[in-house]
């Protein structure tokens, strides 16, 4: 019966996961397993208690709140004039339409929040270009589902507002401190892009570069788009809002820049907007309350606990802790959708770390940086199947082509991992060496 109580709800999962059943309602099923089996000692009304419980919290409110504010944004023309700014900055490279790819994803990490609505959006526009003008199909879905990454880092990202719910840690904090590993990403993946470009021919889109007149036209027209983290960054640096309230702010603001300013964005459009909003904001809403009650069987039999305690006597050393880590989440990471596994993994890895002394802000950004690579991963990477369908490209050819950025990015993941102040540099400059919570 012992052995039932503790592994009976863990191979349910897996049961569940091998056949395909959304990771969502597996973990749903997986929790209410656990407490059909502990009937007699945890009344069953306790799962719906704990699948509520994990909505309970007033950081998440700002994670519907992002996600509205960027359904605002690509609906109202600021893609399109952070695309024309893309083009003047890089648009004179080899392989400008894939340079300027990881420009935008860069520029809307800092507006969206959502890698996936970004996976979406490159595909659909740069990624259609590139096949027209003789990218390889393939080459296209793989440099747009990468380029959404670095929405994962670049503020607000809706990874780290759920990392930060969880480790019950700043999210401010980890906001600043996502900036610097997101650019270095960006700068990996524009490398790694020039390399392939230069060897197959991919062409710039300028024979020169844009004169000082088209960039300064260019800045203008976008600067009420880059403005948004400013106004992010500056507001919670200096008390006029909370991280949480940030999102009310931001889309009101959005909403100013969007009717007053572009004006290309209409009162009607607003219900449109909010159903997307909310249709987005619930998948991680119901995931989040699936993964709380799965997280009570985990507390309940102990599990991290266990992890901790063996982990532990593998080393104590932080850098080869981490190292280790990062091994298990990359495995990890080909099975679990990223999302799911930051929900489950955080409860368990935070004894981990702390009892070896790494910094939680520093081992979020690794952590979720780890896990949304995994979204360009076969077999179950998002962000892959999304720029896959898009450009309809078959998995086999996008796994090939996948593999030099795949690489880049794990050359990165130990930078970031054995320098804890690329992390943690800008979070200490902008709030200090004192967390503010």
């Amino acid at each position: 019966m012992t052995w039932l109580h503790l592994a009976g709800p863990a191979i349910v999962v897996v049961v569940l996961f091998a056949l395909a059943t959304p990771i969502t309602w597996a973990m749903a099923i997986g929790a209410l397993t656990f407490f059909l089996i502990n009937i007699d000692m945890i009344p069953l009304s306790n799962f719906a208690q704990e699948f509520a419980e994990g909505s309970q919290s007033i950081s998440l409110l700002a994670l519907p709140l992002f996600v509205l504010a960027g359904c605002i944004m690509n609906a109202s023309g600021i893609t399109r004039r952070l695309i024309n700014l893309a083009d003047v900055l890089v648009g004179h490279l080899t392989g400008a339409l894939a340079q300027m790819c990881t420009v935008l994803g860069t520029l809307l990490g800092g507006l969206t929040a959502s890698a996936n609505a970004d996976a979406a959006m490159l595909a659909k526009t740069l990624g259609n270009q590139m096949v027209e003008r003789g990218y390889s199909r393939a080459f296209a879905a793989v440099i747009t589902s990468s380029a959404a990454i670095i929405t994962s880092l670049i503020p607000p990202s809706i990874g780290l507002i759920v990392y930060g719910f969880l480790a019950e840690t700043s999210i401010g904090r980890l906001f600043a401190a996502g900036v610097l590993p997101g650019l270095l990403l960006a700068a990996g993946l524009m490398l790694t892009t020039h390399v392939i470009s230069r060897k197959r021919g991919y062409k710039p889109l300028r024979k020169t570069r844009a004169t000082a007149a088209e960039g300064r036209k260019a800045l203008v027209d976008g600067l009420w788009a880059l403005s948004i983290p400013v106004v992010i960054f500056a507001g919670t640096r200096y008390g006029l809002f909370t991280t949480t309230e940030a999102g009310a702010v931001v889309v009101v603001y959005v909403l100013f820049v969007a009717i007053f300013a572009y004006r290309e964005f209409t009162v009607r459009q607003i219900p449109e907007v909010l159903a997307e909003a909310v249709r987005d904001s619930a998948t991680v809403m119901v995931m989040i309350c699936a993964a709380a009650a799965f997280g009570f069987y985990l507390a309940w039999e102990q599990v991290p606990q266990a992890m901790s305690g063996w982990l532990g006597g593998v080393t104590d050393n932080p850098l080869l802790m981490l190292l280790l880590i990062n091994l298990a989440l990359i495995v990890i990471g080909t099975a679990i959708e990223g999302s799911a596994a930051t929900i489950i993994l955080t409860p368990m890895l935070l004894p981990i770390i702390d009892a070896v002394g790494i910094d939680r802000v520093h081992f979020g950004i690794v952590f979720i940086a780890n896990l949304t690579i995994a979204g360009i991963t076969p077999p179950v990477g998002g962000l892959m199947y999304i720029s896959s369908m898009v450009l309809k490209v078959p998995m086999m050819a996008y796994a090939r082509e996948v593999l030099p950025y795949l690489a880049m990015m794990m050359v990165l993941l130990v930078i970031l991992s054995a320098v804890p102040q690329i992390s943690l540099w800008l979070p200490g400059l902008v709030y200090g060496s004192a967390a503010v919570q």
